[in-house]
């Protein structure tokens, strides 16, 4: 793919603030027409440079309220793979929505999400510290999100009485 490097961080940044920019606004921002903007998208996508568009809401609105949890995680290095083996099988399961490998005190950084304290429990008990390769887990279980991929959420709107002595 050719596209100028100025001209994919331009385009990255503005996906990144409004993955819904609409592909005129996109072209005018981007001083190109609205042709070329529409082909420059269709070619990220299809060179797999964007892989998905994504939305944030927040739970407590759509009142959906998952347990998540993030595990540190430490794996052994296989001979001939290193990390990246054992690291996409636990990528690939369903509750993971990311991991990471890190450096540090463990190797992957693992997010998931259940629909209870038991079912991420059994996760980590069933499926994750049982696989061939993993030494040790961590988990820590998520309690109030104030700010994710760069959202901030909102302070709830509640009236407190004054204080008096």
């Amino acid at each position: 793919m050719n596209i100028k490097p100025q001209l994919l961080n331009d385009i990255v940044r503005l996906l990144e603030s409004n993955a819904r920019l609409d592909v005129a606004d996109m072209a005018s921002a981007l001083g190109i027409s609205v042709d070329e903007a529409a082909r420059l998208l269709a070619d990220l996508e299809k060179e797999k440079f964007i892989l998905a568009y994504k939305t944030i809401f927040d739970p407590e609105k759509i009142q959906r309220k998952p347990v998540r949890a993030v595990i540190e995680v430490k794996i052994t290095p296989e001979r001939g793979g290193g990390f990246d083996k054992l690291s996409r099988r636990i990528a690939g399961f369903e509750e993971v929505t990311s991991c990471f490998l890190m450096s540090g005190a463990y190797d992957l950084l693992v997010f998931l999400e259940g629909e209870s304290l038991k079912e991420v429990a059994l996760f980590v008990s069933e499926k994750l510290a049982t696989l061939p390769g993993v030494i040790s887990t961590a988990t820590h279980f998520m309690l109030k999100t104030y700010k994710e991929q760069g959202i901030i959420f909102s302070a709830p709107t509640h009236s407190r009485l004054p204080i008096s002595p």
